[in-house]
């Protein structure tokens, strides 16, 4: 799978992709508000295997994918689409880029893409995500692309010895208003 946008493109992991995925996940600035890292060379090599195996899954639920600056073809972040409900038409997404090239858009722009794709290819019906209240540029990013805040959820996750609160945002199908109109 493939996704395009003026500045990225969005492409399927490879095992050449280590040194370039490791070189954020491994990094404890850019893992600062996730739930997992900073990773280990061993983390990244599972995360690859992991991701790589998703992507032969049939029906696939996870889409995981490299984010690729198209000037200077350079892997600079990872993306993801997890369906979490077939029957709800539900799913996650979330997104991690390389510090260098944090401030730029690029989130934004590749979480917009990965959005359009869920609504438009994968007829889902709601995407959620969260972020780390200390995260101001990640909901930044979120509600740039579209998602309204939906609220808190306390003590959300246990991220290295400590209960953590969670801001949850989602956006809904563009196609939502027309088919409640009916």
């Amino acid at each position: 799978m493939e996704l395009s946008t003026p500045r990225l493109w969005l492409r399927e992991f490879g095992a050449s992709d280590h040194a370039a995925v490791h070189a954020f996940a491994g990094d404890p600035e850019v893992t600062r508000y996730t739930d997992w890292g900073p990773n280990s060379p061993s983390d990244t090599t599972t995360f690859l295997a992991e991701v790589t195996q998703d992507a032969t899954s049939t029906p696939r639920h996870r889409f995981a994918l490299a984010v690729v600056d198209r000037r200077h073809n350079a892997l600079i972040g990872s993306i993801e689409l997890r369906v979490t409900s077939t029957f709800h038409r539900r799913a996650e997404i979330g997104y991690v880029l390389h510090r260098a090239w944090w401030g730029n858009g690029y989130g934004s722009e590749a979480a917009t893409a990965l959005l359009r794709f869920g609504f438009d290819e994968l007829g889902l019906h709601k995407i959620s995500a969260t972020c780390d209240p200390g995260n101001a540029a990640s909901a930044r990013v979120l509600t740039k692309i579209g998602m309204q805040r939906e609220g808190r959820l306390r003590d959300h996750l246990h991220i290295r010895g400590r209960w953590q609160d969670r801001l949850l945002f989602a956006a809904l199908s563009p196609s939502l208003s027309t088919e409640t109109a009916k």
